[in-house]
């Protein structure tokens, strides 16, 4: 048995305690993603501002599908054999991000290695689809690295959306463990190459996992080296069983002066908290083109 998920419970702090609330707004947008068969980051990876972000509207959407082709020890969205791509998801996410009268909209994905494109050709035509149908609403992509494929990459720049985000997760020491297929250094290159298109570059990591203070300063160099422009930093939180156990709960002051350290290194902008995932308050980093 993997010894990371025997280890020595740690106990969850008060400050990671949610109060969950349900209004109007959230069970509108929960039938419009039943109704329309749509995947939801904030349901699969069992996101803990879930309840808050549909209270005010927002949603993250996962295309692709819901079967993931790796197995990173952190997340809890189904890995295996996926379905073949739905040719229809383009229009459906499309049509409902109208119904969801979203401003700003954050598209993400499974990883599909089985896909000689990894489905980067899905990709552009849901961003194609949205923008056409919503041209008013802001969209914030988050990508799989592609295998460092740049002429995938190309194919969602082409279609311009106003974020690229690709998260490095965690700190070069621990990507080996934590992540199967992907390589942080292929991570860097891929924000690279997003940067040197003139489109904001962020990334996103989790702590929590038996990094050091030091390794995560490190990070952040790593990120600016590469033009990286915003950083979300938050507390992983062990969704199952399967997953890798937490080593640590971080303070809300640690994330507070790791949010000062990054702005000082020289981030447009650091989001950086307990509850801070990639996609939360997303709609406020547009502010980094203004």
């Amino acid at each position: 048995m993997d010894k990371n998920n025997t280890a020595t419970h740690v106990k969850k702090p008060e400050w990671l305690k949610i109060k969950r609330q349900r209004n109007e707004k959230f069970v509108q947008v929960n039938n419009i993603v039943k109704r329309h068969g749509l995947h939801t980051i904030c349901t699969s990876g069992r996101c803990p501002n879930q309840r808050e972000c549909w209270n005010k509207g927002t949603a993250t959407l996962m295309i692709l599908g819901d079967i993931c082709t790796r197995s990173c020890r952190f997340c809890n969205t189904k890995t295996g054999r996926p379905h073949p791509l739905d040719p229809d998801e383009p229009r459906k996410i499309a049509e409902s991000v109208g119904l969801l009268r979203l401003k700003h909209v954050v598209l993400t994905s499974v990883d599909r290695d089985d896909l000689s494109d990894g489905g980067a050709q899905h990709w552009a035509t849901t961003i194609n689809q949205v923008k056409k149908e919503n041209p008013a609403t802001t969209i914030e992509v988050l990508i799989p690295d592609f295998d460092g494929k740049t002429t995938l990459i190309d194919l969602v720049i082409a279609e311009k959306p106003d974020i690229i985000s690709h998260n490095l997760e965690t700190v070069a020491r621990l990507t080996p463990q934590i992540r199967t297929k992907a390589k942080y250094a292929t991570s860097l290159d891929v924000l690279s190459y997003i940067k040197s298109h003139n489109i904001t570059a962020k990334t996103g990591i989790m702590l929590g996992l038996g990094e050091t203070a030091n390794e995560v300063t490190e990070l952040m160099d790593d990120a600016l080296k590469v033009g990286c422009d915003i950083l979300t930093i938050g507390q992983y939180l062990q969704p199952s069983r399967k997953n890798i156990a937490v080593s640590e709960y971080i303070t809300p002051q640690q994330f507070e002066a790791y949010r000062q350290i990054g702005l000082k290194k020289g981030f447009k902008q650091v989001e950086s908290g307990p509850f801070v995932r990639s996609s939360y308050c997303a709609e406020k980093h547009l502010a980094t083109d203004e």
